[in-house]
């Protein structure tokens, strides 16, 4: 990943992990809460592409996971947060910009709702049985319908900040001039101007001596 890749991802989780830990996670709603880091993993996700998001989910999981009050097992929100993000740059679009709102919607509450299962499959692997009791149909529908509510305000706004951090101005300029270069050589645009000009004054220079020849033989002729 580059490096402006790897800070603005970085600020990103931070600031949402401290977010959903100080302010989305005392708010005590009924259910599941709102997954602010996952919101932030899928906008990113959209822009950077399937390996680009398993990397940042990875990451933004085993923050989580080691970020207080944590109450499971490291790691486990790491694979969640992993598999989804591979699976949400899956359906990154090829032009890199959304036309409409539904796709990204729909990215949100498969995730919000694969999140969740996949959190509790892994919890029950390793004999964590708290989806049972809070129940697992009560955590799903919260789940995709805080993360719904939340996603407009979330996902656009990484995906806009993804995509000037993509576009680097200075890195933009570099390539392009890297690009002329190149694509002179290629062409061979800086020797054949350099031939061809020679070639032209070389024929320029033939035909201005076949002209005074001429005119010096119609002077003999006269």
């Amino acid at each position: 990943m580059r490096v402006n890749r790897i800070l603005l991802s970085s600020s990103l989780i931070v600031v949402a992990l401290v977010i959903q830990v100080s302010v989305l996670a005392r708010l005590h709603l009924p259910g599941a809460v709102p997954d602010l880091l996952l919101l932030v993993v899928l906008g990113l996700a959209l822009v950077y592409g399937h390996v680009g998001g398993a990397l940042v989910g990875f990451a933004a999981g085993l923050l989580a996971d080691l970020a207080p009050p944590a109450d499971h097992a490291a790691g486990r929100y790491a694979l969640v947060l992993c598999v989804i993000g591979y699976l949400a740059g899956l359906v990154k679009p090829e032009s890199g910009q959304v036309r409409t709102a539904a796709g990204p919607m729909l990215v949100v509450v498969a995730a919000a709702v694969g999140s969740t299962l996949l959190y509790a499959g892994v919890g029950a692997l390793v004999g964590d049985t708290a989806a049972r009791h809070v129940g697992l149909s009560g955590l799903l529908f919260t789940a995709a319908l805080y993360d719904l509510l939340l996603a407009p305000f979330v996902v656009p706004g990484v995906m806009a900040l993804a995509r000037r951090a993509e576009n680097d101005p200075l890195a933009e300029t570099n390539s392009a001039k890297a690009g002329d270069i190149s694509t002179g050589w290629l062409s061979g645009g800086t020797g054949l101007r350099i031939g061809g000009q020679r070639n032209g004054l070389r024929v320029k220079a033939a035909r201005a001596r076949s002209a005074r020849a001429g005119r010096i033989k119609g002077v003999k002729r006269l």
